[in-house]
């Protein structure tokens, strides 16, 4: 029997196919699914339509961030076995059609369905959409590991950019009632659909002889952090280096969506009592603006760390980030430039540090098993993404009980997350080479890189 479609022995590159085709496959996945970053352009919709609170309409999103860790981490092992493109379809379903069973729970006033089909549904569609090209691309440009991550990602970074105008856009013309929130989602999983089978049909993945122009001629610069032998997904997660890189992803990202998920409505609140009050378009705006900053850093940030180092950049991201939040705490209120570039400049960290981190595990644990610990580490992305929303959102849903209106909503939140950067600054500075003892015996990692993680593990899921 020939191999399917989607097996992976029919998406490798034929001699002298341009390894610069493969960004583009990645980036129609993650501009697709990056749509998740404009969701607080449905809350204050939702909230009216459905009578919800601010933290009940952030739970879709909550959830669909938990899905996106769970799934990575549980579905790394079938991405590696079946290959990016049956890894991209499967995302393209489940994405889409959660969309659609979002927007039939609109329609009938059932919440649960909205959760369930945007969350649920979609959130595996963002973890296995999201995984899917990462690993390809680092092997297609191993001589350049934090630019490709940074292609990698940069999509998801951006999807927002297009989704929350856009989104906004259809709002304004469907109607923000309930029959008009339920056809702007049905429109949304049509389109992205179209759009993600794109990449399902671009995708390949290198043959295993290739190697990249040059190589030969390439001299690494040597380095203490980067390893040169190779660890196992199994061995990984019982290193300290793992534990200490989970809370440093897991503490900056909860920094970064607690704004990104309140974003519309936190700038509309913090100047409400100003002479320079902002409107809902324009709020919208600014979230389409931190989703360029939040796409520009994930690009930006992760090519800089080739050149000074990952522990470097994430000194950086930590650092400077506290930096920032005590800024919008302290004087963000009295000047919209100000507010508007230090939430830009925590995007552009928040963004840097998801795209640095898979070249950070490959420095730590070597090429070996990289695509299935990057799953796994992707379970702090699913703390984080409930627990930022919930910080926030709970904090301003606890103020505006007791009558505090404007800034005061945000201020407490602001300054818990100054305190969990500060400790995931701590945790950075204590990542050490990992030791010999967990590397693969050198014959078993080569041949392994290729093969699925659970045969190279003995593991029988």
């Amino acid at each position: 029997m020939s191999p399917g479609l989607l097996d992976r022995s029919r998406i490798v590159a034929p001699a002298g196919w341009s390894r610069w085709l493969v960004p583009p496959a990645a980036l129609s996945v993650h501009l697709a699914i990056g749509q998740a970053y404009a969701w607080s352009v449905f809350k204050p919709p939702l909230e009216s339509a459905m009578d919800l609170s601010g933290t009940q309409s952030a739970l879709p999103f909550q959830l669909g961030i938990v899905m996106l860790g769970l799934s990575a981490a549980f579905g790394g092992t079938f991405v590696e076995r079946n290959g990016p493109r049956w890894a991209m379809f499967v995302s393209l379903v489940c994405f889409s059609s959660g969309f659609l069973v979002a927007a039939l729970g609109v329609a009938t006033g059932q919440f649960w369905l909205v959760v369930l089909g945007y969350g649920g549904i979609g959130g595996v569609g963002l973890g296995i959409g999201y995984i899917s090209p990462v690993s390809t691309l680092i092997k297609w440009f191993p001589d350049r590991p934090g630019m490709a991550t940074g292609i990698a990602i940069m999509g998801f970074g951006g999807g927002a950019l297009i989704a929350a105008p856009w989104s906004s856009w259809m709002l304004g013309n469907f109607g923000v009632d309930s029959a008009g929130i339920a056809t702007t989602l049905v429109v949304h999983g049509i389109a992205y659909a179209v759009f993600m089978s794109l990449g399902v049909l671009l995708i390949r993945v290198p043959a295993s002889d290739w190697r990249p122009p040059g190589q030969a001629k390439a001299v690494a610069k040597p380095s203490k952090m980067i390893s040169t032998g190779n660890v196992s997904a199994r061995n990984a997660i019982r290193t300290p280096q793992f534990w200490c890189v989970w809370i440093v992803l897991c503490l900056n990202v909860t920094a970064g969506i607690g704004i990104l998920e309140k974003a519309a409505p936190m700038i509309v609140d913090f100047f409400a009592d100003t002479p320079t009050p902002v409107a809902a378009g324009a709020a919208a705006g600014f979230v389409a603006l931190l989703s360029l900053t939040n796409m520009a850093g994930r690009f930006v940030w992760s090519s800089t760390s080739d050149l000074i180092g990952r522990k470097n950049i994430y000194r950086v991201y930590l650092g400077v980030g506290a930096l920032l939040y005590l800024v919008i705490a302290l004087v963000g209120h009295l000047s919209m430039p100000v507010f508007m570039l230090a939430a830009m400049g925590i995007l552009s960290f928040y963004g840097g540090g998801f795209a640095t981190v898979p070249a950070y595990l490959k420095d730590l644990f070597g090429t070996y098993q990289v695509g299935a610990i990057h799953g796994r580490l992707l379970t702090a992305w699913s703390v984080a993404g409930v627990l930022g929303p919930l910080i926030v959102n709970a904090v301003a849903d606890s103020q505006q009980a007791a009558g505090r209106t404007g800034a005061d909503l945000y201020t407490t939140s602001l300054f818990a997350m100054i305190v969990l950067l500060v400790i995931g600054f701590v945790a950075n500075e204590l990542i050490r080479p990992v030791n010999a003892r967990f590397h693969e015996p050198e014959p078993a990692a080569q041949p392994a890189e290729d093969k699925n993680a659970d045969a190279a593990e003995g593991v029988n899921r």
